[in-house]
């Protein structure tokens, strides 16, 4: 609707104008009555230009304004959105790295606790192969002390029946007695 006014105004304008011309005034502006025509036509299209062209267009500059606005207010936005996730991240990977020395310590501290326990497990089970090994030479010892007083009874016995059938003097046989108990006190 604006713009069939805003042509017929100009269509208005532009009739009177040309009409006056071929009236044949002389100079480019003349002091009369097509100067206040000329003034009318420059109004309407004054007015036809702002209501078409010069409205919109600061309409659509403040449009954009309030766009680029709205595009710088959400760049902020998700610039500290950015930032925030990022110290919440590195917060997060503090976390993690400290949790990762923690189970670290953690598993030295259980690999030290089972070396050692290792360590005086195989040391309990020394001195237990080294006690059972004493045992088992004491048990030896006193084997062979028991098999040389069986010995030594029995070399006795074989002195005391050579003695017995030779009938020695009694000074021969105390001889004999305390050879045999010599041998015996020598062997132990």
């Amino acid at each position: 609707m604006m713009r069939v006014l805003a042509i017929a105004a100009l269509l208005l304008g532009a009739v009177p104008s040309a009409a006056l011309a071929n009236e044949g005034g002389g100079g480019l502006i003349s002091l009369d009555k097509s100067l206040v025509i000329q003034a009318i036509n420059f109004g309407l299209l004054l007015f036809i230009l702002i209501k078409l062209l010069y409205k919109p267009l600061l309409a659509k500059m403040n449009e954009r304004t309030e766009a680029i606005r709205s595009s710088l207010e959400e760049a902020k936005a998700a610039r500290a959105e950015a930032e925030r996730e990022r110290a919440e991240h590195a917060t997060k990977l503090q976390a993690s790295l400290a949790e990762a020395q923690s189970i670290r310590a953690t598993a030295l501290k259980d690999a030290a606790e089972e070396q050692r326990r290792l360590v005086d497990a195989a040391r309990a089970e020394a001195a237990r192969l080294v006690e059972a090994a004493r045992s088992e030479m004491g048990q030896d010892v006193r084997r062979a002390r028991q098999e040389l007083r069986q010995e030594v009874a029995d070399l006795a016995t074989s002195v005391a029946e050579r003695l017995i059938r030779k009938s020695l003097r009694d000074e021969d046989h105390r001889r004999i007695v305390d050879d045999a108990i010599n041998r015996v006190e020598r062997v132990n």
